[in-house]
């Protein structure tokens, strides 16, 4: 019967990804009620300057250590990517390396006004149209007593 290796195949597929998945229910997190209303910052620092090219390694050095690290001095993450946007009079995709800050930050008017800053000084020295951000509402915790056993 030529469906039997395949079914035998899919059989093992299915189990694999079965218990993948009951893995990552066993992955720690906060505990019910744990943790605090958190706001997690996604923010998309295009790279490319017009008129002059990127920005260097050593101004973004500048920039985090200047202004990103004394406003968030809790700690964030950053990662290289590359971003793409649409030039809406050229109506051509543009393509420039971005750097992605991520910060997960209490609920609170602070934590927004610190983020608002960081945006504001990068598209006044940058000369930047704007800093994209994306922002999700969740719990989380940065305490070893929070995690799960």
């Amino acid at each position: 019967m030529p469906w039997l290796p395949v079914t035998a195949t899919l059989s093992r597929v299915g189990t694999l990804l079965l218990i993948i998945l009951l893995a990552a229910c066993a992955a720690p997190r906060c505990q019910p009620g744990g943790g605090q209303e958190m706001q997690v910052y996604n923010l998309y620092f295009g790279r490319s300057v017009a008129g002059r090219g990127e920005v260097t390694d050593r101004e973004w050095q500048e920039f985090r250590d200047q202004i990103i690290t004394p406003a968030l001095p809790n700690g964030y993450t950053v990662v290289d990517a590359k971003g793409a946007w649409m030039n809406p009079r050229l109506r051509t995709t543009i393509s420039e390396n971005t750097k992605v800050l991520i910060v997960a930050l209490p609920d609170g008017p602070d934590g927004l006004s610190a983020i608002n800053h960081i945006r504001d000084v990068w598209r006044q020295r940058f000369h930047q149209y704007v800093v994209g951000m994306t922002v999700q509402t969740g719990r989380g915790s940065f305490s070893p007593a929070e995690v799960s056993p």
